[in-house]
């Protein structure tokens, strides 16, 4: 397994990144943990998960997954990276309950510790944003973040789904406050949906943060989707995001010409996709949502997979990105 360090800490993780999301909703806890001991194996050493995942009556669920797993004891704990992430709200029986969401002092401070519990651990090494709050002060946000450094709880902070211009703005509050700030934003990047290139990116890479894309395979319409309809694939070959997306005529033609294309390669969809995130600048590693062993085996050959510049031009054909900004404003 490859490793980088994460955007300009000292921190080193593995380019593949194992997402949790599924732990509880879709794979139970004998197959979470059993995903999390073969990625382990593999290397891979980055873990995220976030505190509402598991959803409805069992948000936490995912995170009760990952604390009994650490506890199997064998070092797991030492040997990953967890980030988690605070902002939806957790308050009983999805009651729209005051304080218990967004990132308010007083949440911020609720929520770690229920997350540290739901872990079974005492520190979270990458506490994320999951959303902007655009109700509270950076400097209140930054203040209740300083102190968790201090007490021990977290180590960094990172966002999620944040514009450019947000990342500018916390940063800018930490650093007038000698904090360290952002060092990492979880985007939705891949390759039919490259907006995060025009600001996103770049001013993640202005200010030294890793960018985690998700949903690098854009809800399955990057994974082969038809090609499984067309062979009678599972129900979820088109489902969701996918699905809306597929009665798009335009959309329609771009996959089947990707398709079209890595078939003349013997190449799969989903691999592909994944190891193109690895090649663009700034990207630390995709996450990837494994469901099996099977898919987590797809995503790890991925890391493997090199693709040629005359591959990478032709995909760029398929899927053309924005442009550099500010030169793609230009007209």
């Amino acid at each position: 397994m490859e490793y980088t360090q994460l955007g300009r800490t000292g921190l080193k993780v593995s380019r593949l990144v194992l997402g949790t999301m599924n732990f509880g909703p879709q794979t139970d806890e004998a197959g979470g943990h059993a995903i999390m001991d073969a990625a382990l194996d593999a290397g891979v050493n980055f873990f995220d998960t976030a505190n509402v995942y598991g959803w409805g009556d069992d948000k936490g669920r995912t995170e009760e997954i990952i604390g009994t797993w650490f506890a199997k004891g064998g070092g797991r704990r030492d040997k990953v990276v967890i980030a988690t992430k605070v902002f939806g709200n957790m308050g009983p029986d999805g009651a729209d309950w005051p304080n218990h969401d967004r990132l308010s002092a007083v949440n911020i401070r609720r929520a770690v510790d229920a997350s540290l519990k739901r872990l079974q651990t005492d520190h979270i090494d990458l506490y994320q944003f999951h959303h902007v709050d655009r109700a509270t002060p950076w400097d209140e946000i930054w203040q209740a973040i300083d102190v968790l450094v201090q007490q021990g709880k977290i180590v960094y902070a990172g966002s999620s789904n944040h514009a450019g211009w947000h990342i500018a703005q916390a940063n800018e509050a930490a650093r007038r406050r000698g904090s360290l700030g952002l060092v990492s934003e979880q985007c939705l990047y891949n390759l039919a949906e490259r907006r995060a290139e025009m600001e996103v990116i770049p001013a993640a890479e202005g200010y030294g943060l890793g960018v985690i894309p998700w949903s690098p395979l854009h809800g399955g319409l990057l994974g082969g989707v038809i090609r499984k309809q067309r062979e009678g694939g599972s129900a979820r070959a088109a489902s969701g995001r996918s699905a809306d997306a597929l009665a798009n005529t335009k959309v329609r033609e771009q996959v089947q010409a990707y398709e079209n294309l890595l078939d003349k390669h013997g190449l799969q969809p989903g691999e592909v996709a994944l190891a193109w995130l690895l090649t663009r600048p700034g990207v630390t590693g995709p996450i990837v949502g494994p469901r099996t062993a099977d898919q987590l085996a797809s995503a790890l050959r991925a890391v493997e997979l090199e693709l040629s510049a005359e591959l990478r031009g032709q995909l760029d054909e398929i899927f053309p990105g924005p442009g550099p900004s500010p030169e793609a404003f230009a007209w």
